[in-house]
């Protein structure tokens, strides 16, 4: 039985080493929008960083800002400082804790000249899947300057768990049609 009321993920918080940095990237690169400034200089007293957060009790958050994209999931994106700190980017996916954030884009094609095209680095080739509940799914990993793993994805004509959800009533994996005001 899962979190009762629980309707889906509302954002996912990222920690970056330089949140202008950061929030320029997403906006000039991906056309994200910045909402708002959460805090600045936010040091919790006592323990309370450690007991809430599970970081160092002299961690302080510099910034956090909310960042929307589309349709999709809002990022938190934070920059903190702290004691403990490890600065090693980035984590792989193939790292206890490794990550990467995907984003939905209608051409592939122009999406990675697009990410060229502004110095972006793009790993290897997009790769298609040739068979499974993916096969219609095309999809390709990209660099933020500051090494944090991303990923463009397309399937115009749907994959095969898309078409088969659909035709019996379910919803997408992700459907790019569907408006952010019907999120809600």
């Amino acid at each position: 039985m899962p979190i009762p009321g629980i309707r889906g993920m509302e954002h996912i918080g990222i920690t970056v080493p330089d949140i202008n940095e950061a929030c320029d990237f997403f906006a000039t690169i991906l056309g994200a929008e910045v909402l708002f400034t959460a805090a600045t200089d936010f040091k919790g007293e006592g323990d309370w960083m450690h007991e809430h957060l599970n970081v160092h009790p002299r961690s302080e958050i510099k910034e956090f800002r909310y960042v929307r994209l589309g349709n999709g999931t809002n990022l938190e994106v934070f920059q903190y400082t702290a004691p403990d700190q490890h600065k090693g980017w980035p984590l792989k996916n193939s790292d206890e804790g490794g990550h990467h954030i995907a984003f939905y884009v209608d051409d592939m094609d122009a999406a990675i000249k697009y990410l060229k095209d502004n110095n972006v680095r793009v790993l290897g080739d997009p790769t298609s899947y040739t068979d499974g509940p993916n096969l219609g799914l095309t999809w390709c990993y990209f660099l933020a300057p500051w090494g944090l793993q991303l990923e463009v994805v397309s399937a115009p004509k749907g994959t095969v768990f898309d078409n088969e959800a659909k035709a019996a009533g379910r919803r997408r994996l992700f459907d790019p049609s569907r408006p952010a005001e019907t999120l809600i």
